[in-house]
């Protein structure tokens, strides 16, 4: 059964090529129940929707600016795409930790009565402040393994080549996330993330804040710190381009 929780995880990169290298790092992410964010704000001491608390969930922080109904927003990306309404939405995401956030990937599940998948939104981010948004076709089944190409810049390190390969187990007790970039039939970069769940309460969040107090100053400062160890290393730059016209691509 899929139910809001707290995921203690470990996320992994691996590059391949002439400039092979790889690291991984934990994390915690949560996965939120986006009908169940105000009562979870009311019962909880230590969590809020829209407002500081030792961890929080902002409306801004994934929705495009104006708007503030999380429902109301997945529920339009996936009609004007020709897909239902789903029964239910989690959203897996890194929440703000003491007022500070950075998410490189949050996953939308948009599920069904029978908590299968009708379509997964993969919320794309860099650290130039741009975000797109990949629609997947979740074909009510799990895993939801399906593709799309690659069309929007992450790395200064890697161009725009390829194609993406995505595998996303059902969320569970277990965490279970797989993102393949090839190009030409090889592989470019492949991308991890896997966890245990632990319960929603006020313990465990108390827990997760002890261990990453600095959540977000964590992410960003690993993705800076390897991507000057790839320039030391030699890798190609490559200019960022403009992002997509549109903010949601099937």
């Amino acid at each position: 059964m899929i139910k809001q929780c707290l995921y203690p995880c470990s996320v992994m990169h691996r590059r391949y090529g002439d400039l092979g290298y790889r690291f991984n790092y934990d994390i915690f992410t949560a996965l939120f129940d986006i009908d169940s964010l105000q009562e979870s704000s009311r019962q909880s001491r230590w969590f809020s929707l829209n407002r500081w608390n030792l961890i929080s969930l902002r409306a801004k922080d994934h929705l495009p600016v104006g708007e503030q109904d999380f429902r109301a927003w997945v529920e339009r990306c996936l009609v004007e795409k020709g897909f239902q309404k789903p029964h239910k939405i989690f959203l897996l995401a890194m929440p703000r930790v003491l007022g500070l956030v950075f998410n490189p990937l949050s996953v939308w599940f948009c599920l069904d009565e029978k908590d299968q998948p009708v379509a997964i939104l993969c919320e794309v981010r860099n650290t130039f402040g741009e975000k797109h948004v990949y629609l997947l076709d979740g074909d009510r089944k799990w895993p939801v393994q399906t593709g799309s190409e690659k069309i929007f810049h992450v790395s200064p390190f890697m161009d725009l080549k390829g194609g993406y390969a995505f595998s996303f187990h059902q969320p569970d007790e277990k965490l279970r996330l797989s993102i393949l970039l090839n190009d030409k039939q090889l592989p470019k970069l492949s991308a991890t993330q896997t966890g245990r769940s632990v319960e929603f309460c006020d313990t465990q969040i108390l827990k997760q804040v002890f261990r990453f107090p600095f959540l977000a100053v964590k992410v960003l400062g690993a993705i800076h710190w390897h991507a000057l160890k790839l320039w030391l290393k030699g890798a190609r730059f490559h200019r960022k381009p403009a992002p997509p016209m549109i903010e949601v691509s099937k």
